[in-house]
């Protein structure tokens, strides 16, 4: 496994009980691959860039260090913990812990300008549906005249089998399960950018197989980003469904040689300006 982590989650996420360092010790993929979406922004020097979402911060210190001397990055999230955590791993950093939903640009930084792009990795998927256009609008008002949005989103189908798997094991006991995340379709996500102002010049949707590795793999990733799925179940109920999770997915997505599990994820990567 990895040991960085960044904002699988982001402003809407009272569902889930964030911690960072299992965040970072067990699904530090997250910031792995998002260092690609890093390379799609192409932050530059001088530019100053919000990250929201932003996590344990290292997309967002990787980020600042593009931008410097002269720019600024900022990262925000609401989970108290993990800006706690970008805090202290980065002190000279700036993190701020605010809504999505409801922030205020010009309250995140010293400098009055708004922000030249907005980055956002593993993060909108956390937001409910109903609040993607108020963080969307948002977006739209901390950019500057022309600014970017690039973000990085689950997509329809999204993890379909491990999220399939677990509905149906709490429902057949007996509990009243739905899907917690937004996946949208390219088309639905683009249209609520384009209520907001936004013109959308790239999107695009791709198979991403995921290791989750060694033989707790699986269960790793249930724990980190589970909470809401498991609510209702108390501390021995969770154990076995999440072993009979294991059960129905070992035979396709656990490979014994390698000891190493698979994720489906099939991510949405997208650039917009505003």
């Amino acid at each position: 496994m990895t040991d960085r982590g960044d904002a699988g989650h982001s402003d809407a996420t009272e569902g889930n009980d964030w911690n960072a360092a299992e965040y970072d010790a067990d699904v530090g993929f997250v910031t792995d691959y998002g260092d690609s979406v890093v390379d799609l922004l192409d932050p530059r020097p001088g530019e100053r860039v919000l990250d929201l979402g932003c996590g344990t911060g290292h997309l967002t210190a990787d980020i600042a260090a593009a931008v410097d001397p002269d720019g600024e990055a900022v990262g925000i999230d609401s989970a108290p913990g993990m800006v706690a955590a970008a805090r202290e791993a980065y002190p000279d950093r700036r993190f701020a812990c605010v809504d999505a939903r409801e922030f205020d640009p010009a309250a995140l930084s010293a400098a009055p300008d708004r922000f030249d792009a907005v980055f956002s990795n593993a993060a909108l998927h956390w937001i409910p549906p109903a609040d993607q256009p108020a963080v969307a609008e948002r977006v739209a008002d901390a950019l500057v005249p022309g600014g970017r949005f690039v973000a990085e989103l689950g997509g329809r189908g999204n993890v379909d089998a491990v999220v399939s798997a677990t509905l149906a094991e709490l429902r057949e006991r007996g509990y009243d399960a739905d899907h917690p995340w937004y996946f949208p379709t390219l088309g639905e996500h683009a249209a609520v950018l384009e209520d907001a102002g936004f013109a959308v010049r790239l999107a695009r949707t791709f198979d991403r197989p995921t290791d989750l590795d060694g033989r707790g793999g699986l269960r790793d990733w249930l724990d980190v980003f589970g909470d809401s799925l498991f609510a209702p179940l108390d501390e021995r109920e969770r154990e076995a469904v999440v072993s009979a999770v294991e059960d129905r997915l070992r035979a396709d997505y656990f490979d014994a040689e390698r000891e190493t599990w698979t994720a489906d994820y099939l991510p949405v990567a997208r650039e917009s300006r505003g």
